[in-house]
């Protein structure tokens, strides 16, 4: 592995646009709850994710492909009749919703504020891999196998600002790769996630609950189970990648 850095906050999605990423492949965290939230639905027979800058565009996919699930979230709550014009999304934002019942067999359109912006952020790089803690070591075995260049972790953050909980997913994949990296170049912020999340790991609930997000969601009865599932590390044993068509799919 040539580089290790971390990208911490939605401020350096920007400067990506003008970045050469050909040998770069980005693993974008957005852990409350975007990339766990894609996760769930994958595990249980989605068939692919077309992460959506706005509402607008979501409602087009699907007057498009009629068949296609929206799902997504504005403060946190699902998107409304009253957001769209019209139509309720069927989906919110927590994994909790996605059952095989639900999606099996399924495309599903999804907006959310920042995590499907990173993934957007990220779309000219190599490999483009969507992470979590619910599949570390298997996104952490497909580095091990598959990459010989730079590494970038893309923390989706909250609002402008920088997420606690995006940056310990960061640290807690970095720390599980970081003899690959020691023979390259680390950047300062894989340094600072790393050793965030090692300070963390042995109690990652306790350590979210002072997280905004982590707070947030725990304030809403309805919404505070998604915090402990959304830190279950390794829960699943197959990555996620985004195509070149812009779909995430089980890797």
């Amino acid at each position: 592995m040539r580089s290790l850095d971390v990208i911490l906050t939605p401020a350096e999605y920007a400067a990506l646009a003008g970045r050469d990423l050909s040998a770069t492949t980005c693993v974008v965290f957005d852990v409350l709850r975007a990339t766990s939230t894609m996760l769930q639905a994958l595990s249980v027979g989605a068939t692919a994710i077309y992460p959506v800058n706005d509402i607008p565009e979501a409602l087009a996919r699907r007057a498009r492909s009629p068949g296609t699930l929206l799902a997504g979230e504005r403060h946190g709550l699902r998107i409304r009749a009253a957001q769209t014009g019209g139509t309720d999304f069927d989906f919110g934002n927590s994994p909790r919703e996605f059952t095989p019942e639900r999606v099996a067999g399924r495309e599903i359109a999804m907006t959310t504020t920042n995590g499907t912006l990173a993934l957007h952020a990220c779309a000219h790089a190599r490999h483009v891999l969507v992470a979590s803690f619910a599949n570390l070591a298997a996104t952490a075995d497909w580095l091990r196998q598959n990459v010989s260049g730079h590494v970038l972790l893309v923390c989706a953050g909250t609002g402008a600002q920088a997420a606690y909980e995006d940056t310990l997913g960061a640290g807690a994949l970095a720390d599980r790769i970081w003899p690959l990296a020691e023979n390259g170049e680390i950047g300062d912020a894989a340094q600072i996630a790393r050793q965030l999340f090692r300070t963390s790991r042995h109690n990652l609930t306790s350590a979210v609950q002072h997280a905004a997000n982590g707070r947030r969601l725990l304030s809403i009865p309805e919404l505070a189970e998604d915090v402990p599932l959304c830190l279950a590390p390794d829960r699943f044993n197959f990555i996620a990648r985004m195509g070149s068509d812009g779909a995430v799919r089980r890797g």
